[in-house]
């Protein structure tokens, strides 16, 4: 069991540290361009699109989902329905988004008050990337299918190709073609296409068998469709929550000062390190979990979820062990300003919890997402995000910083705690 959970981990870790990278790229040249405006017009750009296909994350989570089950009942007519039931709704997202642009654009620009020379590249950036939607939602579809077929390394190879092509292109068209933010967007747009490409030849590739059962009739099958949307709402739903703690918190600590901006940023980083270990182990448990419900085998996928947690509470221990021993080494990576990091080792115990208190509702999200029950993922993060918000506000006043800390911290944790009470349960009740 160690060895498949690891062959699906490893991959999928990968994967999400290189996902960043796209949008690094882009802030690491925009900084060399001679001027501060192009560096905010990339953020400004990047956080819209951030926004947008944030949204979409069900494309990917419900695939995974439902291609695991069908894979662990052999299912193979099911596989193709899925692929092109998903792949369908993405292209329709895109070509809505493509029609809609001109109005997101505006939407998106009145929300987000910057500088008119900033404002004005990003609106360039937006233009050349907003084509880019149908790969990239196409990708989450592709992405979710192979995992859900125990494929992690596709999608490996696929973001670190993405991210080659991105270097390249954008370091040829911005130094060599003096294209400057019009050549780092179309690096991104290039970049992004020539994954999709890549992840539709290798899927005819190797799975070209399971093209023979193609019909889109059953494809888009009322009855299919009705339960593809009702898992996808949910994770919807539970996305809009997460937005919204994800975006109060550094708008809260901008409201606070500069610094306490400025660490509050910092100190997310060790919570962004830690979630892109525990998403590869997150993505293993949809992969497993969904393959042994779809074989029904209760005890193989009782053994998955116990190993899962295993993993889970070894690297929590690893992890707190790090971050007590090395976190001001850790810190000086993220910054060279001794007053910022002086400043942020008065908080920086909260860090210490957060392995501890996130890692449940990780492993719970993909076990949950593998079983095609969102709705406990979505009724957990409702609580937990009233949770927040109501801490946040009943202590401010006497915490300050800490508040929005320590109501963060009980974020991660209730999730985590409801979901291990409702999920065992659930799951397992389904199989009998």
């Amino acid at each position: 069991m160690n060895k498949q959970i690891l062959r699906l981990a490893i991959p999928n870790i990968i994967t999400t540290i290189t996902v960043p990278l796209l949008g690094m790229v882009d802030v690491a040249i925009s900084g060399h361009l001679g001027s501060e405006q192009y560096l905010g017009a990339i953020a400004l750009g990047s956080m819209i699109f951030n926004f947008i296909y944030w949204n979409f994350g069900f494309l990917r989570m419900g695939t995974s989902g439902f291609t695991a089950q069908a894979y662990g009942a052999v299912n193979k007519e099911e596989i193709m329905h899925i692929f092109t039931r998903a792949m369908s709704i993405a292209f329709i997202s895109s070509f809505l988004l493509l029609l809609l642009q001109y109005p997101i654009k505006n939407m998106a620009f009145n929300l987000i008050n910057g500088s008119p020379a900033v404002e004005n590249y990003a609106e360039i950036y937006f233009n050349i990337c907003i084509w880019g939607a149908p790969a990239v939602l196409g990708m989450y579809v592709t992405k979710g299918w192979f995992i859900g077929m125990q494929n992690a390394k596709t999608p490996m190879w696929i973001a670190i190709i993405i991210n080659i092509v991105n270097i390249l292109l954008s370091l040829l068209f911005v130094f060599k073609f003096g294209m400057k933010i019009e050549g780092i967007a179309l690096g991104s747009l290039i970049s992004q296409y020539t994954g999709f490409i890549m992840a539709l030849v290798l899927l005819i590739i190797y799975y070209r068998k399971y093209f023979k059962y193609f019909s889109w009739k059953k494809s888009m099958a009322i009855n299919k469709m009705i339960i593809f949307f009702k898992l996808n709402a949910d994770i919807f739903l539970r996305t809009i929550c997460l937005i919204a703690v994800f975006t109060f918190i550094p708008a809260i600590g901008a409201k606070m000062g500069d610094r306490i901006l400025a660490i509050n940023i910092l100190l997310m980083q060790f919570f962004t390190l830690f979630s892109y270990i525990m998403d590869g182990f997150a993505y293993a448990g949809e992969a497993l979990t969904g393959k042994f419900i779809g074989a029904k085998n209760i005890g193989m996928l009782k053994q998955s979820i116990r190993y899962l947690f295993r993993w889970g509470l070894g690297l929590t221990l690893v992890f707190m062990i790090v971050y007590a021993f090395f976190g001001k080494y850790l810190l000086q990576i993220f910054t060279d300003s001794r007053e910022v990091i002086a400043a942020t080792e008065r908080y920086y115990y909260w860090v210490l919890a957060v392995p501890l208190a996130g890692f449940a509702a990780f492993l719970w999200d993909g076990i949950l997402i593998g079983a095609t029950n969102a709705k406990i993922i979505r009724n957990s993060m409702f609580i937990a995000t009233a949770i927040f918000f109501t801490v946040y506000y009943s202590l401010e006043t006497i915490m300050g910083n800490n508040a929005l800390w320590l109501a963060f911290i009980l974020f991660l944790a209730f999730r985590g705690i409801l979901q291990s009470i409702w999920a065992p349960k659930t799951i397992y009740r389904n199989l009998r």
